[in-house]
């Protein structure tokens, strides 16, 4: 992903699209020189300060710690002079200008020809990584040449950018929620501070949630050119300034290397050794083994989950771009979640949401499972604070928090926060797909079997049996759709909360019969009854699921079909998001739909649902759909491919995938939309590829779009590698690791053997246009089957407000991977 002129137009845009980050450490896009800079930012995975959340009218139980993530000292700065005079991109005339983001290499380069107003001419080479492999460390490399002799001087910073920690100048609507709170007071206080020779190590702690920070820069200089350096030190600014006698054609090169630990009890001073001895080992093994260990984390990591696509211009970039992006948000988040912008930005606090079980998961849990164990493991150390939430609304079990860090509930909008019960059944439901996919039991012993206990507890007390149908009822949640809030019977919930209480019943008595140690243990550790699980099972054999006999659909709550529509025609394009332009009371008496709700349900328990079910809600609820969440264009797209909605399916997709490229959503300066980059996994795997896995089998039904002529993509499942490869003409799938394997394709049996390539003709993608044409489970018309030796190698309807730009980008970005 190339920028080959400086824009300041884009510039904070930029800053999002070329940031850098491994899971703990995220570093935006922003230029080494410090200036300008839009929404400059250092964030670590889980360092924030709390601050009391102020309600104007109090009541019971609202959430009373807010957390925000905290812009950590920047260690990106070198800000150079030739002459004494600065380079400052917004003035400087600048004949040659290229940056480029390096999928493969994990790294941010940039190359400069500046003309002074002397005349002048440096290039400046620089190239920038956040290590994938060692998950405290980065690193610059920075090189100045000069046509002629000159003096120059580079001021190497560690930048606690206290104004920082809120916007510097607000933009657009200033009341808009998603973005983070300013902080009012000083947050980041230095406690311990060293400098020796190159090196500057400072401790801080932070004023109210009192967690701890060692950060500390080295350098190394390689050139044949005269130098000095000098050091200084403030609570607020350390730096080393290298002042050199360039002479002509003499390249000066600094190697700046930065790092960051943090911590909840230890104290500064441990985490400044922490950082001295992370910054040997650096300066000992050199640049260059950072590369090298960086590329081939990725060239593991492409292995792993790139996703080929042959069609038209630009998508292959595009789709790399946010698999990209989902790798860099998720590598090392170890003993921590996925923040909704991943670290590339402020907004939402830094806070994790269902985004990582509902939509990163399923791509981490196909490509990378340890990763979606830690999370799952993550999710577990909630618990304690999740009964205690429980318990303050009155209810048994665990409510885990709908917006967090630490764990307490952090959302001060209870009607789409804490109502949201529904992230109980979707920790759950991420719970089950790992076991069924992984096939790895020792998950439910050590965390899993805990939480889905504790989560069943909660349905059973927010549910009741109706005494005129018996059936078992949620009132007072919300759904996904935060444009509908507080309702009863949100057919979301209720579909996910009875898998929760099934899935949760079944592991309870397969842990009783087949595994009677850790059965004991989960029953001392819960005070787990057997009346208890017979209770989750008849709970979820009576959960009531709302359906309109007349209209053949599914009510996305029991009173939804009964408010007036919104009216779509008389709402202009700038008054989309409603949220921003609408009183939260107007748009709840609407049928009016933020993002997919009935929709999501059917992509997630598609099993649960005909295909005239799926075509039929899905008909309704496209057009009360705005698509004012960036969650919602990519569950569109996989149910538009299913029903064989072509042409609704590659729009949505197309909306998903160019979410931040294309700015969709109108704030991608805020920071990766990095939900949405899952959902651009899951619409090329489970929309276009056709995958299901809901009983722990791997079924395929492919929708290859007719604009592409290939779409390929490699899967883990049970310790097998599977490469899937669709053209017009055939679909094939090999075991490339692992032993035999039986899938399903278009509801027939095949068995895959380990080195063969399974080929199935592909009659063209199934009509499901045709009312008769085979769905999910249904079987086709004798496809013909091929079996060869494998080779190495072998690989805008109901959205408002945003058109669709015909490519990319129109700024200056070149086309090349």
């Amino acid at each position: 992903m190339s920028e080959i002129g400086f824009s300041k137009r884009w510039m904070g845009n930029a800053e999002t699209v070329f940031a850098l980050s491994n899971g703990f450490i995220g570093m935006r896009g922003t230029f080494e020189e410090g200036r300008p800079g839009i929404e400059t930012g250092t964030f670590l995975n889980g360092f924030h300060e709390t601050w009391n959340i102020e309600h104007a009218e109090e009541a019971y139980g609202f959430a009373r710690t807010g957390q925000t993530i905290i812009n950590a000292p920047d260690a990106s700065l070198l800000k150079l002079y030739v002459d004494d005079e600065p380079l400052f991109l917004p003035t400087a005339r600048l004949p040659g200008y290229k940056r480029e983001l390096d999928f493969r290499d994990g790294v941010l380069r940039r190359d400069l020809h500046w003309s002074t107003p002397a005349g002048k001419q440096v290039q400046i080479s620089s190239t920038r990584l956040v290590s994938l492999e060692q998950r405290h460390l980065g690193a610059i490399s920075y090189e100045v040449t000069l046509d002629t002799d000159a003096p120059v001087v580079i001021s190497s910073q560690l930048l606690n950018r206290q104004d920082a920690q809120a916007v510097d100048e607000p933009r657009g609507n200033g009341n808009d929620p998603r973005r983070a709170k300013a902080f009012r007071s000083r947050v980041l206080n230095a406690e311990d501070h060293h400098t020796e020779n190159l090196r500057l190590v400072t401790g801080y702690r932070t004023t109210n949630s009192r967690m701890t920070l060692g950060v500390g820069v080295d350098h190394v200089v390689e050139t044949d050119n005269s130098w000095k350096s000098s050091a200084t030190w403030s609570e607020d600014l350390a730096k080393i300034v290298f002042t050199i006698e360039a002479k002509a054609g003499v390249p000066f090169r600094i190697v700046k290397y930065f790092t960051y630990h943090m911590s909840r009890s230890v104290p500064p001073r441990e985490l400044v050794d922490r950082s001295r001895r992370t910054l040997d080992r650096a300066v000992r093994d050199g640049y260059a083994s950072l590369l090298e260990a960086q590329r081939r984390y990725l060239d593991d990591f492409w292995h792993r989950a790139d996703v080929q696509v042959e069609g038209p211009r630009r998508v292959q970039q595009a789709i790399r771009w946010n698999i990209f992006q989902l790798g860099q948000a998720s590598a090392r988040a170890e003993t921590a979640g996925i923040p909704a912008k991943g670290l590339t930005g402020q907004a939402y606090e830094g806070h994790y949401f269902w985004d990582t079980e509902i939509y990163v998961a399923p791509f981490l849990t196909y490509t990378q499972p340890r990763i979606t164990r830690n999370l799952l493991r993550f999710r577990h150390t909630m618990l304690p604070l999740a009964r205690e939430r429980a318990r303050e609304l009155s209810e048994p079990g665990a409510l885990f928090p709908w917006r967090t860090i630490n764990g307490e509930e952090a959302s001060a909008y209870y009607q789409a926060g804490t109502a949201q019960y529904h992230i109980d059944a979707d920790i759950a439901y991420a719970i089950k797909r790992y076991v069924d996919v992984r096939g790895d039991d020792e998950l439910l012993a050590e965390v899993g079997a805990e939480i889905l206990v504790e989560t069943a507890r909660l349905w059973i007390g927010l549910g009741f049996y109706s005494p005129d149908d018996e059936a078992f009822h949620l009132h007072g949640v919300t759904g996904p759709d935060e444009y509908t809030t507080v309702v009863n019977d949100n057919a979301f919930t209720n579909l996910m909360a009875r898998q929760n209480l099934r899935y949760a019943a079944e592991v309870a008595q397969w842990m009783r019969d087949e595994q009677p140690a850790a059965y004991r243990h989960l029953v001392h550790e819960t005070d787990l009854r057997e009346s208890e699980v017979a209770a989750w099972q008849r709970a979820a054999d009576a959960m009531f699921v709302p359906y309109d006999e007349e209209r053949g659909i599914h009510p996305q709550d029991a009173n939804f079909l009964e408010k007036e529509r919104w009216d779509f025609a008389g709402t202009p394009i700038d008054r989309y998001p409603l949220l921003l332009h609408y009183h939260p009371l107007v748009i709840y008496r609407h049928q009016v739909i933020k993002q997919a709700d009935v929709v999501l349900a059917m992509v997630l328990l598609g099993d649960q649902f005909s295909q005239e079910q799926k075509r039929r809600n899905f008909d309704y609820y496209d057009p009360l759909t705005t698509g004012d969440s960036s969650l919602s264009a990519c569950v569109q797209s996989i149910l538009a491919a299913e029903i064989g909605y072509e042409e609704k399916a590659l729009e949505y997709f197309q909306y998903a995938l160019l979410m931040d490229l294309a700015d969709i959503a109108g704030n991608v300066v805020d920071g990766v939309h990095i939900a949405s980059t899952g959902g651009v996994w899951m619409a090329l795997v489970y929309g276009f590829g056709g995958l299901r896995d809901h009983d722990g089998r791997l079924r395929f039904d492919p929708r290859l779009p007719l604009p592409w002529q290939r779409l390929a993509f490699p899967l883990r499942f049970h310790d097998r590698r599977i490469e899937v490869e669709l053209t017009h003409e055939a679909m094939c799938f090999t075991i490339t690791e692992g032993e035999s394997l039986t899938i399903e394709v278009r509801g027939v049996d095949h068995e895959l053997q380990p080195g063969e390539t399974l080929t199935l003709d592909s009659p063209g993608d199934a009509e499901a246009d045709d009312a008769d044409a085979p769905g999910l489970g249904q079987e086709p018309d004798g496809p013909v089957v091929k079996v060869t030796e494998a080779r190495e190698g072998d690989l805008r309807s109901g959205r408002r407000g945003s058109p669709l730009p015909d490519e990319i980008t129109d700024r200056p970005v070149r086309d090349e991977a």
